[in-house]
């Protein structure tokens, strides 16, 4: 609601700070939407390699189509820089107890 101001005044800081309580939580789309917020700098720096992090984290709790997010992501990115994000998923730890583990699949270009 914040991050699009539905019904609310728009406030993408509070959108940023909503999503990291759900992200953990273990919310996959929680994870895919803070992801966007920092592809597009909203509320926080613009940041693709904590992007690609977030998708990759997304993807990894069951939402496929952040892929396509992911991937527009590292269209932008380095190869180190996908590296580090892939590495930041991985060692990526949930405050919430009981939040499935993550596994991280790199990425391949051109693969889905």
């Amino acid at each position: 609601m914040y991050q699009k101001g539905l019904g609310i005044p728009q406030d993408h800081v509070e959108a940023v700070r909503l999503y990291r309580l759900a992200v953990n939580q273990g919310y996959a789309l929680a994870q895919n939407n803070l992801g966007v917020m920092y592809a597009k700098g909203q509320g926080v720096p613009q940041d693709y390699v904590q992007a690609s992090m977030r998708f990759n984290l997304s993807m990894a709790l069951g939402n496929q189509t952040a892929a396509t997010y992911r991937d527009r992501a590292a269209a932008l990115m380095t190869p180190a820089q996908i590296a580090e994000a892939e590495k930041l998923a991985r060692k990526w730890k949930p405050g919430a107890i009981g939040v499935p583990s993550i596994v991280v699949r790199p990425l391949i270009r051109g693969s889905p």
